[in-house]
């Protein structure tokens, strides 16, 4: 009797079902996933761009940081629930939602985080996590150049020390990131607006799989992965 066994078939890649798009302010994340929802005929999660606190929290007025992050905090979560993740396809997200714990470590004070952090684990029960977080990193002085560019009234009093210290706390959350799978994408030499290419590229780069933490530049610019 002479056996025989057929060859494995190696199972076809399939895509990220959640992808969640994450960078501090000004780097590219609601125009990525903007790009991503079309090419991928994606549902999209919208990040919160009307919060009533956000500009005296710039201003710095007093109490505007907890009211400011617990809207957030409140808005992400009910924007995630909302969404029917039986349905087939893939969403894509301009936001993380563990990434507001960022903001509440970088501004609030200890009375203010207990109570935040009471909700915060309240809100995170039961929420999905994504396959793929692509994360957008930019030097602070493109940061601060972008933030120009765009010229939005809360906005442009933005100190280059606070987009300094916001991604310094980006840095270090993703550091230690390890729930998903992880694209680090360095922005700071790419327009995905004007540089068709680079958006064609990083697209290309997503029809194959990320496992653990990867990172990507454009052809030319560097290495693709390390």
């Amino acid at each position: 009797m002479v056996s025989s066994s057929a060859p494995r078939t190696i199972p076809a890649f399939q895509p990220a079902r959640f992808i969640a798009i994450e960078g501090p302010i000004r780097v590219g994340k609601s125009t990525l996933a903007r790009f991503l929802a079309e090419k991928l005929h994606a549902r999209r999660v919208f990040d919160c761009e009307d919060n009533p606190f956000l500009r005296d929290y710039y201003e710095e007025k007093p109490g505007a940081a907890f009211r400011t992050q617990m809207y957030f905090l409140f808005e992400r979560q009910r924007r995630l629930r909302e969404v029917n993740w039986d349905a087939p396809g893939t969403v894509v997200s301009d936001f993380l939602f563990e990434k507001d714990k960022i903001f509440a470590y970088l501004s609030l004070d200890d009375a203010e985080l207990k109570l935040y952090e009471r909700y915060y684990d309240l809100f995170a029960a039961g929420l999905p996590r994504p396959d793929l977080v692509i994360y957008l990193q930019a030097r602070p002085d493109v940061l601060e150049q972008r933030v120009r560019k765009k010229a939005d009234p809360a906005e442009v009093q933005l100190s280059r020390e606070y987009l300094v210290q916001v991604s310094q706390a980006y840095e270090h959350f993703f550091f230690r990131y390890t729930a998903s799978d992880l694209l680090v994408v360095n922005t700071s030499e790419i327009d995905f607006v004007e540089r068709n290419q680079d958006l064609q590229e990083l697209l290309r780069r997503l029809q194959q799989p990320v496992k653990g933490t990867q990172y990507f530049l454009p052809l030319g610019l560097g290495p693709q992965e390390g």
